[in-house]
């Protein structure tokens, strides 16, 4: 970690020697202090800085929720992931050591109250007060429960117990303070996707070690609608932490009448009502105050969506809020006064130590505001200082709002609206959060990217992306066994199958195909390795598990920095676009050039692999001299670290064999007994949310957003906990996503159908379970019929559920997600070239005939629109999370009650692999 140089404190601190590591705000009696990394949990001289019953409040706040198990081994993202008996239960928490757990898991399904959570406490009869026997013992959990009560950070409220709620924002620090680097990510990500205002600065209450939280929030994604003065707008997207964007911090001087989340939260809101993006005390019924959290710094962003009535200001705005009064905090104070283009003061009055604290910002670029309740407070004594400060922060009378209880709301939100516009419009500072991040290394905070690991992942991602000028160019360069070579062997492969499954005779045709075979690996056998498939492959050998971690992470985004841009159009010509094409024409055609990624790294190691194996298998090659034998289990290593892999190469639109081969024998050898496998499936057009069903229901990483993502077909694994494995009747759950393997074309003749339709019979025929996706009544893509037909001619019929996703309407109301609906019919071309392929007699087939053979087998879904408003401000809709779980339980349910086809142990999905 890069240690500070100066605190550059302005007039108030010295400079900081390097032996001190610490940071020192000394106003008269008072004294603040900030501690540095290497001061973190050695420093003995901490004893008589800071109070016992400070220091020891987060150990007994960890203990509480049952979380201080986790901080020396942290808890992980796959931890949290495990299916167990309760991912089948909608229930409320019993006991404080529900929260964390409850809290993941409504995150997880993206469920818009996971912040409104209720406590059931689980009260013994006996136990409880007469005067309570008849009520029900339930506890609200509030964030921002005391977002105006003065805190002090010697003064301290008596800690909650197992019968009292706790603050949920002390809830969120303490399982962020308990998560490992790449959970910690997770939740941030979530939380985004659900609108809920983000960390930024992670205080730590009892070291006093505050950290900032740069890596958590790298994965989040931003997109706007960009308006240059002249010329067309366009949508754009990027990472939340290299965008520029100008930031506003509010924050609280003491006592204030007003709260800063209400305010923010209007002032971001477009509409009547407000969206709760930052939780305050006014959401529910009472307040309660925090234990661990003040000094939580908040980030928000305003993002424009290109129409006019929703769009409130221009283009995207940062809102920091800081939990606490400025006077304990004055570290995180510090830190936003240097990274805000202005700061909005929110106090009843302002004091001699207040005046003081603010008059050492003399000489501070940042814009300086005040909303006062004189009322409330001593009117002349905040007159004679405000002209005191007025010439030191630069500042006139415009500078000075107030607000009382007679104030119109509506009327005075706009104008913080026209000052932040007007500010934004002059020259400003814009940073983005990496660039914030510069800043509070030089305060002496710790920022979680500056570990030895992540930086040395970083490091050998940059060596390998700075070489790739061209997408195309480095694959057709650097990726050598894929492209023509890759498909001309998987062209002479199918031939060669066919050929085999025919049964006929062996001839000398066959012989042609297998020479031609052998000479095609051979030639792919001839290279080497290139330098950065070797840098890549070296970056996934190292012992270190978080390095490992930490490389793939880096490499994702790098290379998503180095693909060309993709023109994006607007929200509104996406959804007129899908709502025209869905079941028409053929989506695939539609999708933008395929981006580089960490796929195409390990198909080349794939070929390798493949190739060698065939030379191996014709005794061409001894055993003894492979040299890629290993690469299997590499690429395992990264599936169990929550990787999505290719099942079904994109490119080619084949599957390389010997590769998943010896993806399952590894994965038998590394899982042992724990071997039993459920696979689900999801097929359907690309465009119909199929990736993000899973994302939802798993907690999965598969490539979301129309063109975004790769086109094979990849799967991950998810655990199920030892102790609902034999409830539940498997150990594991491989789930396979169709990825953009399926077109819409309705047309069935030619190559292109029948490989659609062979693709879709075999992830069909591997699975227990299949959810097909479908975005319109009518789309049911002829290639999934097709399969339909051939499995059932098998008799491989695995447990079906028809999911129809709202793709326009935001609230559009519909059934209930499980309330069935008669499958419609479909256009009568489609079926009968179908059931004509497959030689089926009798008349025209449908796929209603098919899907209800059993109708307490087969469920039709209605899940609500994804979005609740318009993106990019909406947020998840609380109709689609809860459809999302209910359909997870009821997936669940039938594996458990074994409506699906019997469960796998690996070699037998290895043995189906090869047949299928």
């Amino acid at each position: 970690m890069a240690s500070p140089g100066r605190s550059d404190l302005g007039e108030v601190a010295p400079e900081i020697k390097a032996s001190e590591r610490r940071t020192a705000v000394a106003i008269g009696d008072l004294e603040w202090r900030d501690m540095d990394a290497d001061d973190y949990g050695t420093n003995e001289a901490q004893d008589s800085d800071f109070p016992a019953a400070e220091r020891s409040r987060l150990q007994e706040m960890l203990s509480l929720l049952g979380l201080e198990t986790y901080q020396a081994q942290k808890l992980s993202l796959p931890d949290s992931l495990q299916i167990s008996s309760e991912s089948m239960k909608n229930w409320a928490p019993q006991a404080p050591k529900d929260l964390p757990w409850n809290f993941l898991r409504k995150l997880q399904a993206l469920n818009a109250e996971a912040r409104n959570t209720t406590m059931v406490l689980d009260v013994p009869p006996d136990a409880r007060p007469a005067e309570k026997e008849s009520q029900m013992e339930e506890e609200i959990i509030y964030w921002d429960a005391a977002d105006d009560i003065a805190a002090d950070i010697y003064s301290f409220s008596e800690l909650p117990t197992p019968d009292t709620p706790v603050n949920p924002l002390d809830l969120l620090c303490a399982l962020l303070l308990s998560s490992d680097s790449f959970l910690q990510q997770e939740i941030v990500q979530k939380m985004s996707l659900c609108q809920f205002a983000l960390p930024l600065v992670l205080p730590d209450s009892e070291n006093h070690y505050h950290t900032f939280l740069l890596w958590a929030l790298r994965g989040v994604m931003r997109t706007w609608w960009a308006q240059p003065p002249r010329g067309v707008g366009s949508l754009r997207e990027d990472s939340a932490v290299l965008s520029r964007a100008p930031a506003f911090a509010f924050v609280r001087m003491e006592v204030s009448s007003n709260s800063k989340s209400q305010l923010l939260n209007a002032v971001l809101s477009a509409g009547h009502r407000p969206r709760d993006c930052f939780w305050h005390r006014d959401l529910n019924v009472g307040t309660n105050p925090r234990e661990i959290a003040d000094g939580l710094v908040e980030v928000s962003w305003f993002l424009p969506s290109g129409r006019e009535d929703l769009d409130v200001f221009p283009e995207p705005m940062a809102f920091l809020n800081l939990r606490g009064d400025i006077g304990s905090h004055w570290l995180q104070f510090k830190l936003l006064t240097e990274v805000s283009s202005a700061v909005f003061i929110l106090t009843d009055n302002i004091s001699k130590k207040e005046y003081k604290l603010l008059s050492s910002m003399k000489g501070s670029a940042t814009k300086y505001y005040f909303i006062l309740s004189p009322y409330r407070g001593k009117r002349n004594t905040n007159l004679r200082f405000l002209n005191r400060l007025i010439p030191v922060l630069k500042m006139d009378h415009s500078h000075v709002l107030v607000k009382v209880s007679s104030t119109d709301s509506v009327g005075f939100v706009r104008r913080v609206r026209s000052i932040v516009a007007h500010v934004a419009r002059s020259p400003c500072r814009r940073l983005s959060v990496e660039e914030m991040a510069h800043a509070a290394r030089r305060l002496g905070l710790r920022v979680d990217e500056d570990c030895e690991e992540c930086q040395r992942a970083k490091d050998r991602m940059e060596r390998i992306t700075r070489k790739i000028k061209d997408s195309d160019a480095y694959r057709r360069d650097e990726l050598r066994l894929q492209g023509e070579p890759w498909r001309k062997a998987a062209q002479v492969e199918k031939e060669l199958c066919q050929a085999q499954w025919a049964g006929d005779p062996p001839d000398k045709g066959r012989a042609e195909l297998r020479h031609r075979l052998l000479e095609l690996r051979a030639q792919q056998n001839g290279h080497e390795p290139t330098w950065g498939v070797q840098e890549f492959v070296a970056g996934i050998s190292g012992p270190s598990l978080g390095e490992k971690q930490y490389f793939l992470r880096w490499m994702e985004w790098g290379l998503a920095r180095v693909a060309p841009p993709r023109p994006r159009q607007p929200p509104e010509t996406i959804v007129t676009l899908r709502a025209k094409h869905c079941g028409v024409v053929d989506l695939s055609e539609l999708l933008w050039p395929e981006p580089l990624g960490v796929e195409d790294f390990l198909r080349e190691m794939g070929q390798f692999y493949e190739a060698e194996s065939c030379l191996v298998e014709a005794g061409r090659l001894p055993a003894g001299q492979r040299r890629f034998a290993h690469f299997p289990g590499l690429a395992l290593e990264l599936l169990l670290l929550g990787l999505p892999l290719e099942l079904i190469d994109g490119s080619t639109l084949s599957t390389p064999l010997r590769w998943v081969t010896g993806l399952l024998k590894e994965l038998h050898i590394r899982l042992e007994r724990r071997s039993r496998l459920v696979v689900l499936s999801v097929l359907g057009v690309p465009g119909t949310g199929k990736s993000t069903l899973l994302n939802t229901m798993f907690g999965l990483r598969f490539a979301t957003g129309q063109g975004c993502g790769p086109r094979g077909a990849f799967m991950q694994l998810v655990t199920v906990a030892e102790s609902f494995s034999p409830d539940l009747g498997c150990d594991h759950i491989l789930v396979i996503d169709s990825g953009g393997l399926i077109g819409g074309a309705l047309a069935t003749a030619g190559e292109r159908f029948e490989l659609e339709a062979s693709l879709a019979t075999l992830l069909m025929g591997l699975s227990n379970v299949t959810v097909v996706s479908l975005a319109e009544t009518r789309d049911v893509p002829p290639a999934i019929l097709h399969a339909f037909l051939r499995l059932e001619k098998t008799g491989h019929m695995p447990n079906y559920q028809f999911v129809y996703q709202n793709l326009h309407d935001v609230c559009a109301p519909g059934p209930r997600p499980r309330d069935r609906r008669q499958l419609p019919d479909l256009p009568g071309d489609a079926s009968r070239s179908a059931a004509q392929m497959e030689k089926q007699g009798g008349g025209i087939r449908t796929l209603a005939d098919l899907a209800f053979c059993d109708p307490e087998k087969q469920h039709v879904w209605h899940i609500p629109g994804l979005w609740h408003g318009i993106p990019p401000m909406a947020a998840v809709s609380l109709g689609y999370s809860e459809a999302i779980f209910e359909l997870k339980r009821c997936l669940l349910e039938n594996i458990r009650n074994g409506l699906s086809n019997q469960n796998k142990n690996i070699q037998q999905l290895i043995e189906l692999v090869r047949r299928l």
